[in-house]
């Protein structure tokens, strides 16, 4: 009986952090953007510092956090639960998603200051966290009901995606704020190499997890891209074609994995 009390508050315990960890990445990203630390928003720094890197998507993109942050706290409420207490799922997942949100504040404060190669460090520490949620929890591999597809599952594959897509791009504003050269290498041939292996990432997600979610995040990065590089040829097209590439791949692999579902004459 001792053994099961201290498992249960483990359990609420959890439930708590996630949920806090949520609310207060939420909340520091709201305070960021209405009372900037430092005098500027995230997205003045972009485009005043780095209006030069072409891998920066157009600002619209970035709306895609008020779909991150509505699926999270969804999820946060959920998980928070009686019922969801002893979800084997939600107890596979531990406290990653914290450690995650906690990168998620830190990055806020260190961007801000415009310590950008911190704000690297940072972003890896809301990826790498992100990461070992999605494994432990098998999204897009593992059969759930269609409840924890939408309150658990698309939500955190939403936040990996978008994250995956941002580390990306904090790369390239690292290596620019400290003045790297490309090794002679054009700009736009460099951007369009990093759009490539953006593309693999979700292709072989497409591959492994048949995950709609996470792809198409990627897609909607990509034609983000494309539409403020559009005065750049070899980007536009690039970024273009693979948001076409990824949505006829995972059309594809959905087609696929329903044909062999079906009955063998």
């Amino acid at each position: 009986m001792k053994q099961s009390t201290k498992a249960l508050d483990r359990d609420k315990l959890r439930q708590f952090l996630n949920l806090a960890a949520i609310l207060a990445a939420f909340g520091i990203n709201v305070w960021a953007n209405i009372a900037p630390l430092n005098g500027l928003t995230i997205g003045a720094i972009s485009n005043t510092f780095f209006r030069e890197v072409l891998i920066v998507p157009a600002n619209y993109a970035f709306a895609i956090w008020g779909l991150i942050y509505l699926g999270l706290l969804s999820f946060g409420v959920y998980q928070v639960l009686p019922a969801q207490a002893q979800n084997p799922s939600l107890r596979r997942m531990g406290y990653l998603l914290v450690v995650a949100c906690l990168a998620q504040i830190a990055w806020v404060f260190v961007f801000q200051y415009q310590w950008f190669t911190l704000s690297l460090l940072a972003m890896l520490g809301i990826l790498l966290p992100l990461l070992g949620v999605y494994r432990r929890l098998g999204i897009g591999t593992n059969r759930v009901s269609r409840l924890e597809k939408w309150l658990i599952h698309i939500p955190l594959s939403i936040y990996l995606a978008w994250i995956s897509v941002a580390t990306i791009v904090n790369v390239a504003l690292t290596l620019y704020s400290l003045g790297w050269n490309g090794w002679g290498i054009d700009s736009q041939l460099w951007t369009a190499i990093a759009l490539v292996a953006g593309g693999a990432i979700a292709a072989i997600v497409t591959m492994g997890h048949r995950d709609i979610a996470f792809v198409l995040v990627f897609v909607w990065a990509f034609v983000a891209i494309a539409v403020r590089q559009a005065n750049i040829f070899l980007i536009a097209t690039t970024a273009a074609g693979l948001a076409i590439a990824l949505i006829l791949f995972l059309v594809f692999s959905i087609l696929r994995r329903q044909n062999s579902r079906l009955p063998s004459p």
